[in-house]
């Protein structure tokens, strides 16, 4: 039985991972809820589950639930101190990190200072800080096991009696066998709406049309990553850091059909692949029970039925987001977390109607050309940096 804190627990992920503990109640105990403003839904929550702690991001809604919650007994942490916290709960095993942004880092570090694995959806942490992350895991000698249905796959295609308990616990791969063995990591990529229509006009291109996905259910933000590829930029980021692997041995293709998540090529020429269905709740599910395996009802991939798996390049003329997160990559320090930042508030211009989808990555292009890269040493440092990127950002917007 492992018992678990949701951070994020009213977002997408944060709902497949109670849709899992309740499909696994002899594994998995959840103990702790957390929302940014969704007061009623995580109250919910908490009263399905017998939770007894929630967090509330937003302070106004934390007072909100307070209300709420007192009848049920159920306490109410207030703000990001509160989320912090709540990450740190000591009857928790393993805390999920479903936030949004760089939001999860100062709650993913709680985790790791109170020696809880963390299972990770929140792919800006490792972008931004993902020196420091490794970091502090490595100190405190716990797992950093990831939620993304695309590094899910690489991990599962890694498993093997040597490295399985040491590939992820020990940071990358025990005495850097991750690196000898993997010649090469391909992620996959739906390409959103847009890459298989070299038609759009990407200046005319409306928030609606991009935020109808036709593979997955994912937050506003997320969808807008995507659809610019943004989303695969930063995941080339998130296994390096998770798998050791350099930036450059790590591609991406697209793959309409989401069905192959991602794949490994050793360098015996061998590639292993991981396939399922799109269903976000089989890298939650793996997460939570790795090493092991449950049985439980989810829909089984036919092969048969499906007939074709597609695949092909995507053009970086047009999405040039995969560049820039190379580039960044490449600078190291201080720049991928201002990547990170620009890209957010530019999603968030362009949602509200303010810039145009292709202004998204020019307006990132701009802030990283004006950007003078430090070293990322510490907490402080990520911040200050996203700080001052959000900062350009809206001056310039």
């Amino acid at each position: 039985m492992k018992s678990i804190v949701i951070l994020g627990s009213t977002g997408s992920i944060g709902e497949n991972t109670l849709k899992v503990a309740e499909a696994l109640p002899d594994a998995v105990r959840v103990v702790g809820l957390s929302t940014r403003t969704k007061v009623t839904r995580v109250i919910d929550q908490a009263l399905q589950f017998g939770v007894r702690v929630i967090a509330v991001e937003n302070f106004d809604a934390a007072l909100e639930a307070e209300a709420l919650a007192r009848p049920h007994g159920i306490a109410v942490w207030p703000g990001a101190a509160g989320v912090a916290a709540l990450a740190a709960l000591a009857e928790a095993d393993t805390v999920v990190c479903a936030l949004v942004g760089l939001a999860g880092l100062r709650p993913v570090l709680a985790a790791l200072e109170a020696r809880h694995d963390v299972a990770l959806a929140t792919k800006e942490v490792l972008v931004s800080a993902g020196e420091l992350v490794m970091r502090r895991r490595a100190a405190a000698g716990v797992s950093l096991l990831p939620v993304d249905s695309e590094h899910s796959a690489v991990f599962q295609c890694l498993q093997s009696p040597v490295s399985q308990a040491a590939c992820v616990r020990d940071g990358h791969a025990p005495e850097g066998a991750a690196e000898t063995r993997v010649a090469r990591l391909v992620l996959t990529a739906s390409g959103g709406p847009f890459a298989s229509r070299p038609d759009v006009d990407f200046e005319r291109v409306t928030p609606d049309e991009a935020l109808a996905h036709p593979r997955w259910c994912m937050g506003r933000k997320v969808t807008i990553d995507s659809a610019t590829m943004m989303n695969k930029g930063l995941e080339i980021l998130e296994a390096h850091w998770l798998f050791n692997i350099p930036v450059a041995d790590i591609g991406v293709v697209v793959h309409p059909e989401s069905i192959v998540h991602s794949m490994v090529t050793f360098v015996d020429g061998s590639t292993l692949a991981q396939l399922s269905v799109p269903d976000m709740r089989f890298p939650i599910q793996y997460a939570l029970t790795w090493p092991d395996r449950r049985a439980v009802a989810m829909p089984v991939l036919d092969l048969v039925a499906q007939k074709s798996l597609t695949f092909y390049d995507p053009d970086e003329t047009r999405f040039p987001c995969l560049r820039l997160i190379r580039e960044a990559a490449a600078a190291g320090g201080t720049l991928p977390a201002v990547v990170n930042a620009a890209d957010e508030v530019a999603v968030e211009a362009f949602l509200a109607g303010r810039l145009s989808f292709a202004g998204i990555w020019r307006m990132i292009e701009r802030v990283m050309a004006a950007h003078a890269v430090r070293p990322c040493s510490d907490f402080e440092t990520v911040f200050e940096a996203d700080a001052w990127a959000r900062e350009q950002t809206a001056a310039w917007l």
